[in-house]
């Protein structure tokens, strides 16, 4: 249905993780090796999702995951970037007084121990071919990051060939792709939400996915509107729980009435990865510096690593973590 691939690790160029080695993402865009029946090529749009350090403010509103490329795509312009920081900066501002190197203001704690500010999402997306797009090789491959999350379309049949449609998905510091189906994807979610809704209810707890209406989605389409469910499950996370938990959960939930649903989810939060495997495929390239989860491997490097059907998988540099995604009790079709 789709091509997605997530990276951690050293500071690369955007741009390079979508291009590099000889079955890169933009290959697999026309060239793909292993579509296990969900189409021919992906040639129905891109995203690419980066993380960059920032306070809160510095980020898109929740659900928005917008920024300045996605406003000039939307807008039919091409991308033009300032400052690579993304500030702004109006004549006459305020301007730091000069002192000496390392100096340290009244009552400001020194850097480096100073709160470390959490990675914040920027994302491009383009409803047309990624193999069309300049701004891959022009823009994208000028800004730098630890992190990214790219994805190339295969649409589904009916649904809507425009960049709203495109993953990745992002919420907050959290990216999301979706490779797969769910067959009559609004009854099987909207009965999803009402499961965990009752199963919030039932153990007391107030969670966020209760005040979320599928309608928010950002196009009408399975993978947006799943997305609206996951990210109600991440927010009800308990402090130090693992977003792995809920990917589980919602998978689940979605197989018990769409047992025929293609299901390989990709999220990343900056720091490392997870990814579900239902029908589609995932290969794992992991080395003490970084960490890459990918539709197909990209290269002939020795160390990618097939990951098995109906797998629960975690990625960052250094370690690699597959269990079953599924308890047997749960009736996870084979």
């Amino acid at each position: 249905m789709c091509r997605h691939l997530g990276y951690v690790g050293p500071a690369v160029p955007v741009g390079t993780v979508l291009t590099r080695g000889s079955h890169s993402l933009r290959t697999q865009a026309w060239a793909p090796r292993d579509m296990r029946g969900g189409g021919t090529i992906n040639a129905d749009g891109f995203g690419v999702a980066w993380w960059r350090e920032g306070p809160a403010a510095d980020a898109a509103a929740p659900g928005s995951g917008g920024n300045a490329l996605d406003s000039a795509a939307a807008a039919g312009r091409s991308p033009v970037f300032g400052a690579t920081d993304g500030a702004s900066r109006a004549p006459g501002g305020p301007v730091a007084a000069p002192g000496p190197a390392g100096a340290v203001a009244p009552g400001e704690p020194p850097a480096d121990r100073r709160p470390r500010p959490e990675p914040v999402v920027a994302r491009y997306r383009n409803a047309a071919p990624i193999w069309t797009d300049p701004a891959v090789d022009e823009v994208l491959s000028q800004l730098d990051s630890t992190a990214v999350l790219a994805a190339v379309r295969s649409a589904t049949v009916g649904t809507p060939i425009e960049r709203t449609a495109c993953a990745p998905f992002t919420d907050g510091r959290s990216a999301f792709s979706h490779n797969g189906v769910i067959p009559e994807w609004r009854l099987a979610l909207s009965a999803v939400l009402a499961d965990l809704d009752i199963a919030a209810t039932t153990a007391g707890a107030t969670r966020r996915f209760q005040t979320i209406d599928l309608l928010d989605a950002e196009a009408p389409t399975d993978s947006a509107a799943l997305w609206i469910l996951l990210r109600g499950l991440l927010g009800a996370l308990a402090p130090g729980e693992s977003p792995a938990t809920a990917l589980r959960d919602l998978t689940a939930a979605v197989l018990r009435h769409s047992p025929k649903s293609r299901l390989t989810l990709l999220l990343g939060d900056g720091e490392r990865l997870w990814a579900t495997t239902v029908h589609h495929g995932i290969s794992a390239l992991v080395t003490a510096e970084s960490a890459v989860l990918a539709s197909e491997p990209y290269d002939d490097d020795p160390g990618w690593q097939p990951i098995a059907d109906h797998m629960l998988v975690t990625a960052a540099p250094g370690d690699l973590t597959v269990q079953p995604l599924l308890e047997p009790k749960e009736g996870a079709p084979r």
